[in-house]
C-alpha cells in the first residue's frame, strides 16, 4: 500500500494500476486546508480556499491526473 503521490512519481497510474482504491466519500484521510486562527480571515487564505473548490481547478485536476487525484468537494 502506497500513497497516490508515490505511485504517480513512480510512473504508475493509480486509477488503473491499483489493485484496490479507497472511497473518496467521507474519507478520513482526505487532505484539507488548515491555517492558524490568526490567518483564518487573511484574504490570501480565503482566495486559496475559493480557488481549491472552484470548478476550474477541479477540471484541471481531472484532466491532469485522469482520475488518480480526486478534486476537493466544495463545502456548503
Amino acid at each position: 500500500m502506497i500513497n497516490g503521490n508515490y505511485a504517480l512519481e513512480a510512473g504508475l497510474v493509480p486509477a488503473k494500476d491499483a489493485l484496490g482504491l479507497e472511497s473518496a466519500t467521507n474519507n478520513p484521510y482526505a487532505n484539507i486546508l488548515v491555517t492558524t486562527p490568526a490567518l483564518a480571515n487573511d484574504p490570501r487564505i480565503k482566495a486559496l480556499a475559493k480557488d481549491l473548490t472552484s470548478p476550474q481547478v477541479a477540471e484541471f485536476i481531472r484532466k491532469q491526473y485522469n482520475g488518480s487525484v480526486i478534486p476537493v468537494a466544495p463545502q456548503s
